[in-house]
């Protein structure tokens, strides 16, 4: 992936905790740098689709415990799934 230069201005006690993270973490500067800048565009885009594109297909005169326990046994029975490799 291509990184392009970019001139980013930042308050000098915002740099000086990042120093200081950076040091404690083991990591260099820029890369604390690139993760937070990750993270604000991630938090700022517009996905394609919704977050949640599926929906529960109510069954007739179904309430909510009776609708609620239905959605956690399909959860659950996914993770087993998952457990025993059948996914």
């Amino acid at each position: 992936m291509a990184r392009k230069r970019t001139m980013v201005y930042a308050d000098e006690e915002d740099l000086a905790i990042i120093k200081e993270a950076a040091r404690r973490y083991g990591v260099s500067e820029a890369e604390l740098i690139r993760k937070a800048i990750h993270r604000a565009a991630m938090s700022s885009r517009i996905w394609d689709e919704p977050f949640f594109s599926k929906t529960y297909k109510r069954i007739r005169n179904e309430g909510y415990e009776e609708a609620k326990e239905a959605v956690w046994r399909e959860q659950l029975d996914r993770y087993r799934a998952t457990r025993n490799g059948d996914s």
